[in-house]
C-alpha cells in the first residue's frame, strides 16, 4: 500500500489519506526507502489519538443503535476498524473516495461500508466486477466476491450496474449470461435462473446488448454462436460475463487471471455503493492499487 501511495503522489493522481499509527507508518516508509512525508505528501488519521474520534463514534452509534451496536461497542469499533474509520471519513466528506480490503475478506469490509455509506439510491444489490486483460480481448466478470447465489432479479441488476460502469470506462458492454447449458438445453435451476434474468433485462434495460443462457465458448466465439443461435441479440465477442453464482465467477476469474492474464487484473470494482469505494483483495499488487486509486478519483470527479 505504501509503495502504491508513493506512485500516486509522484504521478499526482491523488493526495492519499492513510489510517494507522504514525510511528509504524513512518518506520515502514523508511524501511522501504520511500520519500513520503506526513503533511507534505499525505494526510494521516492517527488511530491512537484523533480529535474527530468523539464525533465519529457518536455518528456511527446514531447510525447503528437500532442494529445492536451499543455506545461502548461503537467506541471500540471506531478505534480498531480501519475500514469503518475510512467509511466515516468518506461519509463526512473529508475524503472523496476509499480503497480497503488488502487483508481479510470482502464481507468483513462490506459490512462497515453498508452501515455507513450504504447503497446508491434505487439500488438493492452490491456486487463486485473484475476486469481481465487477456490475449486479444478484455473481459469483465461478475459477481466475483459478494453474492453467493444471486436470484434472477439480482443478476439482472448486477448486469445493469456492471454495464453502466463499463460505459463510464468508454467500453460498449456486450453481456453474456453464462451457464452449463446453451439456450434452453437444460432445465436445471441455475439455467432457468439465467433465462429469467435475461427476460428481466430485456424488459428493464432494452439498451443493453445481452443474451443467454450460454456456454463460455459460445459467449466468446461469435462465429460459433451465430451458427448455434442465428437470431441471438448478442453480436461479436461478449466482454461482460455474468455468472450464475459466486463459485463460477470466482473460479473463472482466478483461473483466467493466472493462466491467461499474467496475474494482471483491475478490480474488484464495487458496484452499487452510494460513494466511490472499492474493496480490494489480499492479492492486490502495487499496480492494481494505483489503478484502483485512479478509478476512485474518476468516480469522485464524476459524482461532483
Amino acid at each position: 500500500m505504501l509503495r502504491a501511495c508513493q506512485v500516486v503522489v509522484d504521478e499526482g493522481v491523488a493526495r492519499p489519506t492513510l489510517i494507522g499509527r504514525p510511528d509504524v507508518i513512518a518506520a515502514r516508509i523508511e524501511k522501504f526507502g520511500l520519500r513520503l512525508a506526513a503533511g507534505r505528501d499525505y494526510d494521516l488519521v492517527n488511530t491512537e489519538h484523533d480529535h474527530r474520534f468523539r464525533d465519529y463514534w457518536q455518528t456511527y452509534h446514531a447510525m447503528t443503535d437500532r442494529k445492536g451496536v451499543t455506545a461502548q461497542h461503537a467506541k471500540i469499533e471506531m478505534r480498531r476498524r480501519l475500514t469503518l474509520i475510512g467509511a466515516m471519513l468518506l461519509s463526512k466528506g473529508e475524503v472523496d473516495g476509499m480503497l480497503c480490503g488488502t487483508w481479510g475478506t470482502t464481507s468483513i469490509h462490506l459490512h462497515y461500508i453498508d452501515q455507513v455509506i450504504g447503497r446508491r439510491e434505487g439500488v438493492n444489490t452490491y456486487a463486485c466486477m473484475n476486469s481481465l486483460i487477456l490475449p486479444g480481448r478484455q473481459v469483465m466478470l461478475v459477481d466475483t466476491h459478494v453474492n453467493y447465489d444471486p436470484t434472477a432479479e439480482q443478476l439482472a441488476e448486477i448486469t445493469t450496474l456492471a454495464a453502466e460502469e463499463m460505459q463510464r470506462f468508454g467500453l460498449r458492454p456486450k453481456a453474456a449470461l453464462l451457464s452449463h447449458s446453451n439456450f434452453g438445453s437444460s432445465n436445471q435451476p441455475s439455467a432457468v435462473k439465467m433465462r429469467d434474468a435475461l427476460a428481466i433485462l430485456q424488459q428493464r434495460a432494452p439498451w443493453l446488448e445481452v443474451d443467454g443462457e450460454m456456454h463460455g465458448d459460445t459467449a466468446l466465439d461469435s462465429a460459433y454462436r451465430t451458427q448455434l443461435m442465428p437470431r441471438s441479440a448478442l453480436t461479436g465477442e461478449a466482454n461482460l460475463l455474468v455468472m450464475p453464482n459466486i463459485d463460477a465467477a470466482n473460479i473463472a476469474y482466478n483461473l483466467l487471471k493466472t493462466a491467461a492474464g499474467g496475474g494482471i487484473a483491475i478490480g474488484p470494482v464495487l458496484l452499487g455503493a452510494a460513494k466511490p469505494v472499492h474493496i480490494l483483495t489480499p492479492s492486490a499488487t502495487v499496480r492494481r492499487i494505483v489503478n484502483m486509486t485512479a478509478l476512485a478519483v474518476a468516480d469522485a470527479n464524476a459524482a461532483r
